[in-house]
Formats: C-alpha cells, sequence, structure tokens
C-alpha cells in the first residue's frame, strides 16, 4: 500500500508540472519571448534546480493538514497500527481527490490551484476518516499555522499582493519608458522575461515540488519507515523534483493559452513586470513555509499587468470564471478525497487502494481521450483568443 501510494504522491507531481507551467511561461510564450518547446524545457530544468533549494513548504504539508503527531512531535501510536494503514488510505484518497481535480481543470483550460487540490483531497479524506478533529486547522494557536494561517489565509491575500504589485510595476514601466521607440523597449523586455520567466520556474520549484515531498514524507511516517519530522528524505526530494520537471517538460498548452492569451492582451514590458511579481510573492512566501498557490500569484499578477498598463483590455469575464473555480477547487477536491476514502474504507486493506488506484486511471485516461477532440500544443498555443468554449473553459459548465 505504501508503493501505490508514493506512486500516486509522484503522479500528482507530475499533474502539477503540467498544470502549473503556464504560471512561469505564459507570457514569455505569448510575447513570443520564448519559442514555445524552448520555453517548457527551460522551465522543466529550473522546477528540477529550485525543488532542493529548500524544505519548508515540504513540512508544512507534513505537519500542518493532518494532526499525526502527539505534543512531542512523534507521529500517534494509533497511526502507525498495521503499518500504518488508516493513514496511508487517507493520503491515497486525498491524492486521487487532487489529481481528479487538476485534470479536470487542465481538460478545460482553467487555471486552477494544483496546491488547494492537493490540500482539499487530503482535507476531505482526512475528515471522512478521522473527523473534524483529525484537521489541523488552527495549529496550537501560539502561531499562525494550520490550514487557516498556512493555506487559507495565503490564498486570499496572495493574488491581491501580487497583483498590485504588478499594476505599480507596470505603471513604472511604461512610465519611464514613455519616450522610448516601441521595438527598442520590446527587445529589451523580452530578455528582461527570460530572466524574470526562470526566476519564477525556480521559485515555483521551490514551493510546489516539495508539496508532494511532504505528502510522501507523510505516508513514510504513517508505515513506520521515517520518523523525523523536521527533515524529507533525499530519494524523496529527488523523485519529486524528477517527476514535476517531466510534466514541466510536456508543457500545459490548454492553460498556457488561457493565461497567455484569455485574460490580457500582453506586451513584453507586461509579462516582465508580472513574472517579476509572481518571483518575488512565491519566494517570499516559501521561505516562510506558505504553502500557497503559484496559480493565484501568476494570475494575480498578470491581471495586475493589465491593470498597470493604460488603454489595457482585461477580460473580466474570463478572470471570473478562473475566480469561480478557486473558490470551489478545495471542497470540490474534498468532495472526492473523500469519497475515495469511504470506497477504499468499505472495501478494505490494500485492495481498497488498489480499487481507488483503479478508478482514478479510468478518469485520467477518459479525460485524456476527452482532450485530444480538441488539441492544444505548442503549434497553436498562441493563436488569436475567440470566444469559443475551449478558450473560455465554458466546457466547465458540462463538468
Amino acid at each position: 500500500m505504501l508503493a501505490l501510494v508514493v506512486v500516486t504522491a509522484l503522479g500528482f507531481d507530475f499533474t502539477n508540472g503540467f498544470h502549473d507551467t503556464g504560471n512561469a511561461m505564459a507570457t514569455s510564450i505569448a510575447t513570443g519571448a520564448l519559442k514555445p518547446k524552448v520555453a517548457v524545457a527551460l522551465s522543466a530544468v529550473l522546477n528540477l534546480v529550485g525543488a532542493f533549494l529548500s524544505v519548508e513548504v515540504a513540512l508544512t504539508v507534513t505537519n500542518a493538514v493532518i494532526k499525526i503527531q502527539d505534543k512531542s512531535g512523534a507521529p500517534k501510536p494509533e497511526f502507525l497500527a498495521d503499518g500504518g494503514n488508516a493513514l496511508l488510505v487517507i493520503v491515497m484518497a486525498g491524492l486521487v481527490g487532487g489529481i481528479v481535480w487538476n485534470l479536470l481543470t487542465w481538460l478545460v483550460g482553467l487555471p486552477s490551484s494544483s496546491s488547494h487540490a492537493l490540500f482539499g483531497g487530503l482535507i476531505g479524506a482526512g475528515i471522512a476518516g478521522l473527523g473534524f478533529g483529525g484537521v489541523n486547522w488552527v495549529g496550537d494557536g501560539s502561531k499562525l499555522d494550520g490550514v487557516i494561517g498556512k493555506v487559507i489565509l495565503p490564498a486570499l491575500m496572495s493574488p491581491f499582493i501580487a497583483a498590485g504589485v504588478a499594476a505599480v510595476g507596470t505603471w513604472l514601466i511604461y512610465k519611464i519608458t514613455a519616450g522610448v521607440a516601441k521595438r527598442r523597449t520590446d527587445s529589451g523586455f523580452r530578455w528582461g522575461q527570460i530572466g524574470s520567466a526562470s526566476l519564477v520556474s525556480l521559485a515555483h520549484g521551490t514551493n510546489d515540488a516539495q508539496k508532494t515531498m511532504g505528502v510522501i514524507t507523510l505516508a513514510l511516517i504513517a508505515a513506520g519507515h521515517w520518523s523525523e519530522t523536521g527533515s524529507i528524505p533525499f530519494w524523496v526530494k529527488l523523485a519529486c523534483a524528477l517527476a514535476i520537471a517531466l510534466g514541466t517538460y510536456l508543457g500545459g498548452w490548454r492553460i498556457i493559452r488561457t493565461l497567455g492569451k484569455g485574460l490580457v492582451e500582453i506586451e513584453s514590458p507586461q509579462g516582465m513586470a508580472a513574472e517579476s511579481s509572481s518571483a518575488a510573492v512565491i519566494l517570499a512566501s516559501s521561505h516562510l513555509g506558505f504553502a500557497l498557490s503559484t496559480t493565484h500569484v501568476a494570475t494575480g499578477s498578470i491581471l495586475g499587468t493589465g491593470i498597470g498598463r493604460p488603454g489595457a483590455e482585461v477580460r473580466w469575464k474570463v478572470a471570473g470564471r478562473m475566480g469561480l473555480a478557486w473558490l470551489i477547487t478545495l471542497p470540490a477536491a474534498a468532495l472526492v478525497g473523500a469519497l475515495m476514502w469511504f470506497v477504499a474504507h468499505s472495501i478494505g486493506g490494500a485492495a481498497g487502494a488498489v480499487v481507488v488506484f483503479a478508478i482514478l486511471v479510468v478518469a485520467a485516461v477518459g479525460m485524456w481521450m476527452r482532450s485530444r477532440l480538441q488539441p492544444v500544443g505548442a503549434h497553436n498555443v498562441n493563436d488569436e483568443w475567440s470566444e469559443s468554449p475551449a478558450d473560455t473553459t465554458r466546457a466547465t459548465v458540462d463538468a
């Protein structure tokens, strides 16, 4: 069962990679600063490197979501019984909830939060298996901690902070370069975009890859194969870094298109401002251990550039759909996580985990086949935006 949980966790990490590639590279691709395939390859390498730079977010996932520890920090004895099967089922069900939501939103080209999908799945499975008291909502009250302090509050604040920083930065850029020829500014800022987009990819690795590290460490603790709640095994770091890098390299073209073409018609100065803002917010949160959504930050930054650039068109209708998806991501993933826990628990043992894994595989294959009916890739990611279901994610209604 532990092996199945680890494989599923790496599967989530893989979906996180291609789901969030657009956070770093959508604006660079949209402005032509980088060719699509070069952009995703660069992002993949930097995600790989970034995954090794910090473990604060990973420790947040291990310690701040489900109550598995006593006051000394050691795992509670009830979670170690029978090889930790009770907690492994919760982790497995939570991961399935996160993956299903990631794939569904990717299918409709919707930039939702992989982080909140993961936390939602874990919270839903945790409530189903342990009750409301099994979730670490606020920590011990001595500091900003738990799901409320480390997940929900950053989720509410980060898009507005990123949008504000990006709006001010964009306004300043256009003010300072008002007398410079457009062709010169475009050329210079495209080089700047490459640097700032690279920084976002590096920051993404320090934040998102670690979430899966934390989940696998949580499973290892449950199974009795790890007891250090203040560190992460090296092989876990390496496996998660490789999984998210591979997912990033494949490119989540449907979401890249929505972020790069659907929100704002982006020029190179805006792209640089958006990416710089995103990198600053993500790196600061990683240092503090806040498991925020890089999708929320990147989207907020892109919207901020539209606000800060005089005369820019912001497609608030598309932004509204994204906002709605953000609101329902955590509860939707929690519902799937809880349902999967009930399925696994009803069957019992490793057989229950196998059935849940089989359900995941069937759902994943079905959504992949559905995506082939309206393919989006490097060949058409920069086509002109049109109000079609594939572009504006009206397919969420059908879903």
